[in-house]
């Protein structure tokens, strides 16, 4: 902890503090929250409405927690990053709504030579010893599975999934919607929609499940699964294949989509194809 609290906040309707935790009296505490025991709250915490610090939750730093977010036990949540650079400047950590956080997770607070903010999305799911490093952005409804652990300033779009035990390096971006394959380690950046799997992973296809889970239909997503094909299946050097993805396909919205991802800055560059997909 930065300081040590001292005194309880004012609470407010309907909010429950365990006389075990110990919550500064400086913190912002919504109405209808529960603060279980042995719960730790630091001065500059905000926290929404109907949330819930099951236990043995220590909840730090600039740190604005949604309405209706669980935090299960041992989580920790908007320390200072594991990064020597740091020096205690007043970075934040930002949960979105209805996320739920599950046991021994840890969630760093942001870095001034990144964005600043560590930030995860409304309706996602933080499943037990993730690990989410400093100046990473989640989107919304997205999926971490156990002991999946990310370095810094990774950035992961909405609706993605990373399965079990995955490694992310630091700097890679997670298009819209992939699918990330347990126990892979993922060195580039993945295309919105894409599948990878292995060590170090490589691009398997497209993430068909998650995309009619998502209501695509099927004739959006057979034009996706066409220019898939001509962007990672065809022979020739890639930069041809895709201007021809672009020219026959540019504008469908989702092929679009994946071509501005392509054309973004990157830091790691993409994970590729293997010959034998």
């Amino acid at each position: 902890m930065d300081a040590m609290p001292d005194l309880l906040p004012e609470t407010k309707m309907g909010t429950t503090i365990h006389p075990t935790a110990i919550v500064d009296r400086h913190a912002e505490i919504g109405a209808s929250v529960t603060i279980g025991p042995f719960c730790t709250v630091g001065a500059n915490v905000a926290i929404g409405d109907g949330t819930n610090l099951v236990s043995h939750v220590v909840v730090d730093g600039h740190t604005e927690i949604g309405e209706g977010v669980t935090l299960f036990p041992f989580c920790s949540i908007g320390l200072q990053p594991q990064d020597f650079k740091y020096k205690g400047e007043p970075t934040r950590c930002v949960i979105g709504a209805r996320t739920h956080i599950r046991e021994h997770c840890s969630i760093h607070r942001g870095t001034v030579t990144g964005r600043g903010i560590t930030s995860i999305g409304t309706d996602c799911l933080i499943m037990a010893v993730a690990h989410v490093a400093h100046d990473c952005s989640l989107g919304n409804n997205v999926i971490v599975a156990n002991n999946a652990v990310m370095g810094g300033h990774v950035s992961i779009g909405d609706h993605a999934v990373i399965g079990g035990a995955a490694a992310i390096h630091q700097f890679v971006r997670i298009g819209r919607a992939a699918m990330i394959g347990g126990v892979s380690g993922v060195e580039g950046d993945v295309i919105p929609f894409g599948s990878v799997i292995g060590n170090r992973a490589h691009l398997a296809g497209l993430n068909v499940v998650g995309l009619k889970r998502r209501g695509f239909d099927k004739a959006q997503i057979q034009r996706l699964h066409t220019a898939f094909r001509v962007l990672y299946r065809q022979a020739g050097v890639f930069a041809e294949r895709l201007a021809e993805t672009r020219e026959r396909f540019g504008t469908d919205p989702l092929v679009a989509e994946v071509l501005a991802f392509i054309d973004a800055d990157s830091h790691r560059g993409l994970i590729r194809a293997t010959a034998h997909n």
